[in-house]
This record gives structure tokens, sequence and C-alpha cells, in this order.
């Protein structure tokens, strides 16, 4: 006998449908799953044998094949145990010699325990947003429910095998899905930029770097408040849109990590250890998942002693940071994650860190200076808008300063340039650092008298031309934060001080 039933699967982030058919047939006892499974599928021959004799259903000892089509993609995860097993079970005649009415526009999704109980998998957000506006409904385990929820699709809860079987046969119903609860307080609350004394320099940069979304590298000595600053930095941006929430979640989803049954609401902060991998940092696995980089999009990527990553992570960084997505290509499958972060890196001026401390004595030789600054290459401090050089604070002035500006504060400023960006792109590039093109050179004409300047920039300071297009894109986020509607001299200016790290302009001024 055949049954078919609809389940889903994952292709990056988004959710594909598949039909799970089950023929059981006379002969010798067998069980095989045809349809490019990957181990944790063909694994479930054990737990589908378990849990649906736990479930009060005979295991018929007859030659079962299961196919999972489309046979091309890939099929990965243990949500196919609910599927498989109601397949065998409607294949065996249990569920009545007709197929049930409700099988027809019902999607499984679920891991199955032992004893028959349903457990939660990760992915559901996505897999079920691929049936929105359609006419179904959605079975899923209680553990997902919340999350489920927010998919704005019909869903249903249930917490075994039999409690699905005996819905199928018309015989119980089942939970609906309810919606999450509130989101919680962002990450990051209790801490605020007013706390940190001095460095108006770096603390104006963050700011620039909030509302044209540019990354920034910070680079000071030990103590000089570099991690402080970026810890805080996630303050200054704007609440996420509903299609960055939706977006964030379905990644956090895919990933396994999750969001508490609940539409993440607060902009990530990822701050990865600089042992990291480039595969951990980028993505990858047999399995393609996402990377830290796809974790903050949307948000905030800490690259805490940025010079201590490895090389090829160091580099990896490339792409991202020019595309904002991910390619993971394996041999069987390549899959693409978005990765629109802002990256926010801090660094050492040496190893020992004092170089230039004013009274703390520099240990490094020129040679140990020169390898350390070398790990950060060319086309890496290219992509890298903002690099800001902090001092150490003396005593003196930490006790003389006054309280700072407070996040809320600079985070007004900031609105108000974005919603500027929004208006002028409608629709387009969503912030001024993703300009290009015909963007760039419609939004940021030069001005008089700044042709003079850039050409100082690229002859004497050694400037790359994305460089300069990295200026030109500061210079229209100081106007924003200006509100000015045209480019002005002193914006340029202003944002050529912030490219001071590039390789050549280090030279020409010391650094």
């Amino acid at each position: 006998m055949l049954s078919k039933l609809n389940t889903l699967c994952l292709k990056g982030i988004d959710g594909r449908e598949v039909s799970a058919e089950v023929y059981i047939a006379s002969g010798l006892p067998a069980y095989s799953v045809v349809g490019l499974p990957d181990a944790a599928v063909k694994e479930a021959k054990d737990r589908v044998v378990a849990a649906v004799r736990n479930s009060g259903f005979d295991f018929p000892s007859k030659r079962i094949t299961v196919n999972l089509a489309p046979a091309e993609i890939k099929k990965a995860g243990t949500h196919f145990d609910l599927p498989i097993a109601l397949g065998v079970i409607a294949a065996s005649g249990r569920l009545g010699k007709k197929p049930p009415a409700r099988l027809e526009n019902a999607f499984f999704i679920g891991e199955l325990a032992l004893d028959g109980a349903l457990r939660p998998v990760a992915g559901v957000l996505p897999m079920l947003l691929a049936l929105k506006g359609r006419d179904v409904t959605a079975v899923v385990p209680a553990g997902n429910s919340a999350e489920a929820a927010i998919s704005g699709i019909n869903c249903l809860s249930a917490s075994s095998l039999k409690e699905v079987a005996a819905w199928l046969s018309g015989e119980a119903e089942l939970k609906a899905c309810s919606m999450p609860e509130a989101a919680k307080a962002p990450a990051g609350a209790g801490t605020d930029f007013s706390e940190v004394k001095g460095q108006p320099f770096a603390k104006r940069a963050l700011e620039i770097a909030a509302a044209g979304f540019h990354n920034a590298l910070l680079v000071g000595p030990p103590g000089s408040g570099k991690s402080m600053l970026a810890r805080r930095f996630g303050a200054l941006l704007p609440p996420m849109t509903f299609e960055e929430s939706l977006e964030t979640t379905k990644l956090y989803s895919v990933s396994g990590l999750g969001a508490a049954g609940r539409l993440i609401s607060e902009r990530p902060f990822r701050e990865p250890h600089h042992t990291i991998s480039d595969a951990a940092l980028i993505g990858g696995g047999s399995s393609p998942r996402p990377g830290e980089v796809s974790l903050a999009h949307n948000g905030v990527l800490f690259l805490d002693e940025f010079p201590e990553f490895s090389r090829p992570a160091i580099e990896a960084l490339r792409e991202p940071l020019e595309a904002w997505k991910v390619t993971v290509s394996r041999v069987k499958e390549s899959v693409t994650y978005p990765a629109r972060f802002l990256m926010v890196a801090a660094m050492n001026p040496c190893p020992c860190g004092y170089l230039g401390h004013p009274t703390r004595e520099c240990a490094c030789t020129p040679l140990q200076v020169h390898k350390y600054r070398a790990k950060i290459s060319g086309p890496i401090l290219d992509r890298i808008d903002l690099q800001v050089q902090l001092s150490a604070v003396k005593y003196a002035d930490w006790e003389a300063l006054p309280r700072g500006e407070s996040s809320a504060e600079i985070a007004a400023r900031v609105l108000k340039a974005i919603e500027i960006q929004r208006r002028r792109f409608k629709g387009g590039a969503k912030a001024n650092a993703f300009m290009a093109g015909a963007d760039l050179r419609r939004h940021c004409a030069l001005p008089e008298g700044a042709s003079a300047v850039l050409e100082t920039a690229m002859n004497k300071l050694g400037f790359s031309a994305r460089s300069l297009d990295k200026i030109l894109k500061i210079s229209r986020t100081i106007a924003d934060l200006e509100g000015s509607p045209g480019i002005k001299r002193e914006h340029i200016i202003e944002a050529v001080q912030y490219r001071m790290l590039d390789k050549a302009a280090a030279l020409a001024v010391g650094f």
C-alpha cells in the first residue's frame, strides 16, 4: 500500500516543499530511504520503528520504501521523522482504508523520541514561510509552537505521534499554535555612551558609522576604551523593521540557536573569539550552516583584537564586506546566506600595545610592529570605512571630564539621518554605505574645492579608488547628520581624517 504526506526542507534560509512517499510491499523485512537523504534522515529508521510501536501501532514486518521527493534536493535534519512515521501508519491501513481528508492540505514537521513524543527542531520558521498565503495546515512539535505562530499560516501543535494520528483520523483535535511572548530587552541594555570618558573623536566616528551603516576600526592602547565603545555601539542603531526582524529570526532558526519562540526585535551583537576558524566565521560544514557574519545580519559584528584572528579568517571577510552575502559551495549543494552586518573591529597599535603611549614605553621592534600591522591587508582596510586612532586617557583628564552625551541623545540624531536616507533611496540602497554606481554619482556630487582634497588624498596619501568612494559615502552621512542637502568641503575634509590607517597613508603620517 502507498501513502503520501507533505513536509518541508531547507535550502539555505528558504523552505522547499517535499513529498514523503511510503510504500509497503510483501517480502522479506527491509527498510530503505531514497531521495538524497543525509545521515540523520537514514538514522530515522530506528527512531520511527520504536516511536510507532510505543504509540500503540504495529510496525509492519514487510519491505518498506521511503521516497523523499524531489530527489535532486538534499534532505537533511531530523524533522522528517514525523511524516515518515505517519506514512508508515497510513500505508499499513491503521488510519482507514482511504487516506484521511486532512492529509491533502497538511504539512508535518517534527523529530520523534523513542516513546513517540515530538521534539522541537531547527528551521521551523523559514520552512513554514514557504507556505505563506496558501490555505494549508502545518503540524509542528509543541516546542516549536511559538515560533510557528510567527509565520502567519494555520499551525497546529502536538506533543506526540499518537496525538497527530488521532487528529488525522478525526478522533481528536490539536491545539492551535499561540503567538510568542513579548520581546526581551535589547542586548546591552543598561550600558550607555555617557559612561565612556573622553574619546570624542571615536564617539563622533561611531555616530557616523551608525548613521550610514559604515564599518569601523578602532586602534588604541589597552584601556583606551575600544571594547567599551564597541559594546555600547548597538544602542545607537535604529529599531529593526519587521522585514529585518523576520530575516534575522529565520537565520537564527536555521542555525538552531532559536529565538525563544519569538520574533527577534533587537539587532544582533556577535563577538566571536579571535581563535575562531574561517569556516565558523563565514559559514560552512558538510551541511552548510550560517557563520558569525550571517548571525550578525542586520546587527553588529565586533572583532576584538583584530590582528590576532587567523589570516584566512580575516581575508574571508572580503566578500561579505563588499557583497553583504556569503555563498557556501559544497560538492552536492551551494547555499547563500545574507550577511549585511556592521563590523566594528578593535586592535592595538603594536604587539605590546603601547606604541605612542604618553607614559608607557613600547617594547616592540620596528619589524615586530610592521609584521603586526601587516596582518590587516590593504584590501581589508579598503573595505573598512572609518579607521580611528584612540589615545590613552590621562587620570587628570579622566577626573575632570564631564559626563558625556547619552546613547539616547546620539541615537536621536542618528535616526534623523537614517530617515533622510530612507526618503532619498525609496526602496533602493538602505543606507549610504550601500550606495554604488549611479546612486553614488547622484547623491555625492563634489562641492567647489573638494576635488583638490581628494586629489591630494589619492596622490600623496596613497588612497585607492575604493577609499575615495568610501570618503564620499562618509561625507554624505556627515551631511545627513548635519541636515545639509549637499556635501560641503568641510565634510570631505572630516571624512578624510577617518581613512588615516590605509597602508600608504600610515607611512605618510607616521602611524
